[in-house]
């Protein structure tokens, strides 16, 4: 009959829990300009980087204003596949905006968020 060696066990469950940990990890939003709270002067692109490629064609945001009215905004993938820029119209007028964003990462995962700046 063998010995049990609690050890061996350890060891082989880390290594599963260490090489199971990326593949279950989520694309999530690195940093956005503007930042989230920030109050800034107009601005005529918002830019979001995430954590993970993107797949741009189920990939995106809209700037909301005040009035929950959407803003038009012309969206581009940087060359990376993790930063969504996105080019206004005009200047955003005084006032606070939230920007709702969704996005798929390469793995399939759908993810959406939001956040709100001002414009001073």
């Amino acid at each position: 009959m063998g010995s049990f060696n609690p050890a061996s066990i350890i060891a082989v469950t880390a290594a599963v829990a260490f090489v199971a940990g990326p593949a279950a990890a989520h694309a999530r939003l690195l940093s956005a300009t503007p930042a989230p709270n920030a109050t800034v002067a107009t601005t005529r692109t918002v830019s979001l980087t995430f954590s993970e490629r993107t797949v741009p064609a189920f990939s995106g945001f809209d700037v909301i204003n005040a009035a929950g009215e959407k803003v038009a905004v012309r969206i581009s993938v940087a060359e990376d596949g993790k930063t969504l820029t996105g080019t206004l119209a005009g200047p955003l007028a005084v006032g606070a905006y939230r920007v709702d964003w969704r996005i798929a990462s390469s793995d399939g995962h759908r993810m959406t968020g939001s956040y709100t700046f001002s414009v001073r």
